[in-house]
């Protein structure tokens, strides 16, 4: 569990990253969940967007996917979110 000061401390470090993952009317698979967890081990954190089509609640698909994969939900705003989770090989940020 992450304290509410380093939460803003990550969303200040996710404020200029593009979201390099979407998700679209095919929802929440295991693939997506594969390349998720993927992209947490390389990044640490991670935007994604939610497209139109999907038709998901930003907030409770945050939940969703960080719980999934033992992430802390960072931010959900508008149709992007951002989860972050310290990185086994790659640690890069420290908060």
């Amino acid at each position: 569990m992450i304290t509410g000061k380093q939460r803003a401390s990550l969303r200040k470090l996710a404020n200029p990253i593009p979201a390099i993952l979407q998700i679209g009317k095919g929802g929440i698979n295991d693939n997506f969940l594969k390349q998720v967890d993927d992209a947490l081990e390389a990044r640490e954190l991670v935007k994604v967007s939610i497209l139109e089509t999907a038709m998901l609640d930003t907030k409770a698909t945050c939940n969703y996917v960080a719980e999934c994969l033992h992430a802390e939900p960072v931010q959900a705003i508008g149709s992007k979110f951002v989860i972050y989770r310290e990185s086994k090989e790659n640690k890069t940020i420290e908060i």
